[in-house]
């Protein structure tokens, strides 16, 4: 075998030529003592036939190039420099990994399409949609009757188990699939929300009350008293924070992995019954009844941003995970329904009015479309349409419409990577199919819905040490771990006896920054002292601007006086400021021509009975 890879050695591309030994001692005998000595040959020839034939793979190569905007010349901390530079390095390479791994993502997103111009999308029924579907996908098309209503849902983060909580107290939750229930409790309270922790092990319910605590089993495993009167409820995966809101007006995080009361708001709004989270940025987004709409972070007491976004109760909020969370969605009790930018807050991006009464719910998808269920009906838009700017109040094009009878209807979610709506009324839920609107490739390092118990229990693990703190979460993610930008005006200066130094602008003394802009008055004394040994005719001088600059701005409240005192009526109080101002004119001049010709006039010491003469 050794000499048939040997053999293939003599297999060569044409512009190379083949050295013999022959070559190499001639070519080695004719160099003398003090040539670069040779590179050790080895002797293993199947070494040097593979190695002439083959690369380093591309995902161990080491070619990817730092940005200008990422270099961190400016730094002098060697070992900052090098550490970061290596970041930034690694941060170049993951993107160009990303890129070479969008071709293995085989699946698209589909969609509903029409023949001709005048067909619409929107005509088309649940039950024509049902017949064109796979087996599988139309498995999703189902009505949940139950007579706990109103019912609100909730999805896991990979779209596999489903949990559903009635007014009435009718808890269940299981697997939507196979139809495998989990558990199913009887309340017998009030219960206004759900929401799943980490995985389908535990959830969290909003009763009457308290918050509680549940297993998979439904055994009550805890009861957060700390969280009174709850009407929503939100969990932040990567901090393992439970985020909850109610009557009171106070929003408070939980960190469930230790068990303790992170902080809490007062949001000073009053009763909450909107809230939403930011996958982004993981920051809470809450809807008053007041009209505005806040931000908050768990490190900062007020809200990040406070925006004025309906005329009446804010209803419903939502953020749209396909766009990075740029655009917020929300919906009032007036009947609007607006989209915001999150990066400039300058205005809505477009809002129109929902037919009919009720209160709006929304909802956006994985893939940007945005479920309006409003007056016994759904409507569903699709993005590009949403996002684009529109002067004109009118509602952007349809893209699918369902009737439900039921009323209320009180929630709406989407599936994670289904094209799957549910939407929970009086009568139970219903769950209707909108083609396109999930995500068909999934990470399943993120979340995976075909994860088995033990992938389960290796993510809850890797998830729980690299958990993020709670103190990390803000409005730009972007900016942690990163430096502030070099200032752009510094300048090398001396003071103090220290050595020459690169200081910024803001951080320079008051007289070397009027130095910096050329502002600095070079009569003003900045000498310190310096000038013991100079003429006594420069002494003086010196002295006389100094004196002069004392009495800059001297006068001018009467000045002042005097302007808003214009008028025709003769008044003795301004004709007595004139007189004083005139003899203090007059004063100066004296003392000034004296101190010319060299004549010290005897100052009378003051008295304090000079107050009682009267003034000439």
């Amino acid at each position: 075998m050794d000499a048939l890879i040997a053999r293939a050695d003599s297999i060569q591309p044409l512009s190379k030529r083949r050295k013999t030994s022959h070559t190499t001692s001639k070519a080695a005998s004719s160099k003398g003592p003090s040539s670069k000595p040779q590179k050790p040959t080895t002797s293993d020839k199947t070494f040097s036939s593979v190695a002439k034939h083959t690369s380093i793979p591309k995902s161990l190569q080491d070619k990817h190039e730092i940005p200008e905007d990422a270099r961190y010349k400016h730094i002098t901390n060697k070992k900052l420099r090098t550490q970061l530079n290596q970041q930034s390095a690694q941060g170049a390479r993951a993107k160009a990994f990303l890129q070479d791994a969008e071709m293995l993502l085989m699946d698209e997103a589909g969609g509903m399409e029409v023949e001709g111009e005048l067909d619409r999308t929107w005509r088309i029924g649940q039950s024509e949609i049902v017949k064109v579907s796979g087996q599988e996908a139309a498995k999703g098309r189902k009505e949940y009757k139950l007579d706990g209503g109103p019912y609100r849902s909730r999805y896991t983060r990979n779209g596999r188990h489903l949990a559903i909580v009635g007014n009435k107290g009718h808890v269940a939750t299981f697997d939507w699939q196979t139809g495998t229930m989990h558990s199913e409790l009887q309340l017998q309270e009030t219960c206004r929300d759900i929401t799943f922790l980490q995985d389908h092990s535990y959830f969290a319910v909003a009763q009457k009350k308290y918050v509680f605590i549940y297993d998979r089993d439904g055994v009550e495993l805890h009861c957060l008293k700390a969280h009174i009167e709850p009407t929503r409820l939100e969990f932040l995966p990567y901090h393992w924070l439970l985020a909850t809101v109610g009557n009171a007006g106070y929003l408070k995080y939980q960190d469930t992995s230790t068990g303790q009361l992170l902080v809490e708001h007062r949001t000073k709004f009053g009763s909450c019954s909107a809230m939403t989270q930011n996958l982004h940025n993981a920051v809470i987004h809450l809807g008053h009844q007041n009209g505005c709409v806040t931000l908050w972070t768990p490190n900062l007491p007020h809200p990040a941003v406070q925006l004025l976004a309906h005329l009446g109760p804010v209803v419903s909020v939502t953020i749209d995970p396909s766009q990075g969370g740029r655009y917020m969605a929300t919906a009032g009790r007036d009947g609007t329904v607006k989209v915001w930018d999150c990066r400039n807050w300058k205005g809505a991006v477009r809002d129109w009015t929902v037919r009919g009464g009720g209160d709006p719910e929304l909802e956006w998808s994985q893939r940007g479309y945005l479920a309006v269920v409003s007056s016994g009906a759904i409507n569903v838009y699709r993005p590009p349409s949403i996002h684009t700017p529109f002067n004109i109040r009118t509602p952007p094009p349809l893209y699918m419409t369902h009737p439900i009878p039921h009323r209320p209807l009180t929630s709406v979610r989407f599936a994670p990577f289904q094209d799957i709506l549910t939407v929970g009324h009086s009568s139970g839920l219903s769950s209707v199919l909108v083609p396109g609107s999930g995500e068909p490739n999934f990470d399943s390092r993120e979340a995976d819905p075909f994860e088995n118990r033990k992938a389960r229990r290796e993510r809850e693990v890797k998830t729980l040490l690299d958990k993020i703190q709670p103190d990390l979460i803000t409005i730009d993610p972007e900016m942690v771990g990163n430096l502030a930008p070099p200032s752009k005006l510094t300048t090398v200066t001396t003071f103090d006896g220290k050595p020459p130094a690169d200081i910024p602008y803001a951080r320079l003394p008051r007289m070397e920054r009027l130095k910096v802009s050329g502002k600095l008055d070079e009569t003003e004394d900045n000498s310190g002292g310096e000038d013991e040994g100079a003429d006594p005719e420069a002494k003086a001088k010196a002295k006389e601007e100094r004196e002069k600059r004392k009495m800059r701005g001297k006068g001018k409240s009467l000045n002042r006086y005097l302007r808003k005192q214009r008028k025709n009526v003769i008044d003795p109080s301004v004709i007595a400021i004139r007189k004083k101002i005139e003899r203090q004119k007059e004063e100066k001049k004296r003392e000034a021509e004296m101190s010319s010709a060299g004549i010290t006039e005897q100052k009378k010491k003051p008295s304090a009975l000079d107050r009682f003469k009267r003034e000439k």
